[in-house]
């Protein structure tokens, strides 16, 4: 028997970051709910911190 990949929407990801980037949640709490990886949830919360710094403006000195 082989198991299927889940493929999760850009949107899902950035709501999953967001409990806890935002929300102050575990990764372990935050992937709970929706039966998550957590090394999965790792990768976007980096991903999605990685672009959010790269789409910022330069700071001024």
């Amino acid at each position: 028997m082989t198991n299927q990949r889940r493929t999760f929407t850009p949107e899902f990801k950035r709501e999953a970051a967001c409990l806890v980037l935002d929300q102050g949640y575990s990764y372990a709490e935050a992937a709970r709910s929706p039966g998550l990886v957590e090394s999965a949830l790792r990768r976007w919360v980096n991903s999605f911190s990685r672009n959010a710094a790269a789409s910022r403006p330069p700071a001024r000195r």
